[in-house]
């Protein structure tokens, strides 16, 4: 894949300073970069590195352009632009369009046009595969699910009974979407599991992670609303509602029956705990445990900052001490007061 500068340009909607004619191979680093690379500026940690790049162009916003050794891309937003230039190198394999030998298809499926179904692929009884999909290796799409066009599930992802993914879905290695949620009704001792009878109902351009677990409702359904995306190993409990531009970082989790709002994201490590409501907004950092519903958008977090061992302990001692601390300054308050 090769591309002139002043097509790269053209397609970004940039101002470009330097030879529209020189030609780009590939996107790298500023650091690593060659003569035949794009690069991008869009931190500002990484100034330093600008002047001393050896890339053939550079993708920044204007303050920046005149510190560019070589070839600038002007643009209002660099971090933007290098994704959709990444895109334009996008070098995945192309898949195969047809249906493997090996795939087994039900009968009553229904495929769109131009979908590639790989080796060991399961698709159930009536289910729907949009237009354009393409369904990776041993990946399982059980009965009753629906998928709109052009949606990508790698290899090994498995679909449970009733799930409706929109167009344009990516779903990761080892993802499972539709499995129980966590219902048990306790009893003299033993748990008596609670059938899960929802469904999941997932918006279009969404991403989800590798081995992240999305769950069924347990009467209604789990709904993730458009352009949500999750990272790896998240946790989405039964009944839970992601609002529309919702972002998920590696390893967080939210529990039963929570609303999240639009435009929220949940940092690395975090949980939600369940029946709770997050207003639009909301941006949670990592580690952080949210425990009560919150209202107003803004930025939350919980836990101590990093400090070293010894320092922690006396910390955590002194937080095992401050109920006792508090009672014993009311009642100094109390007696002050007597004396006043």
């Amino acid at each position: 894949m090769q591309l002139s500068l002043g097509e790269l340009a053209q397609r970004l909607g940039a101002e470009l300073i330097g030879d529209a004619n020189t030609v780009i191979r590939g996107v790298n680093t500023l650091k690593d970069a060659t003569a035949t690379d794009v690069s991008f500026l869009a931190n500002a940690s990484y100034r330093s590195q600008l002047s001393g790049s050896l890339a053939g162009a550079v993708i920044v916003s204007a303050r920046d352009a005149t510190d560019v050794r070589g070839a600038a891309l002007v643009v209002a937003n660099p971090y933007l632009s290098f994704a959709l230039v990444t895109q334009m190198f996008d070098n995945r394999p192309q898949p195969v369009r047809g249906i493997h030998p090996s795939a087994v298809v039900a009968a009553s499926a229904v495929l769109g046009e131009d979908v590639s179904i790989a080796a060991n692929v399961v698709i159930g009884e009536h289910c729907v595969i949009g237009t354009g999909c393409e369904i990776g290796a041993n990946t399982v799409i059980s009965d009753h699910c629906v998928l709109g066009s052009d949606c990508r599930l790698r290899a090994n992802v498995t679909l449970y009974h009733d799930v409706v993914l929109g167009d344009r879905v990516q779903v990761h290695s080892g993802a499972v979407i539709g499995a129980d949620g966590f219902g048990f009704a306790p009893d003299k001792g033993r748990w008596h599991k609670i059938a899960q009878l929802g469904g999941v109902r997932i918006g279009s351009d969404v991403e989800i992670g590798a081995n992240t677990c999305i769950d069924r409702g347990a009467l209604g359904n789990t709904v993730i609303e458009d352009n949500v995306i999750l990272d790896n190993l998240v946790q989405v409990a039964h009944n839970v509602h992601l609002g529309e531009g919702t972002a998920m970082a590696g390893n967080a989790g939210v529990a039963g029956s929570t609303t999240i709002g639009k435009h929220c994201t949940i940092a690395g490590g975090a949980g939600v705990a369940g029946h709770l409501t997050l207003a639009d907004g909301v941006h949670v950092a990592a580690m952080t445990l949210i425990s009560k519903s919150i209202n107003e958008p803004g930025a939350y977090a919980t836990g101590t900052a990093q400090m070293p061992m010894q320092e922690w302990r006396r910390s955590a001692t002194r937080f095992r001490q401050l109920d006792s601390m508090a009672k014993r300054l009311q009642q100094l308050e109390k007696s002050h007061e007597g004396k006043a």
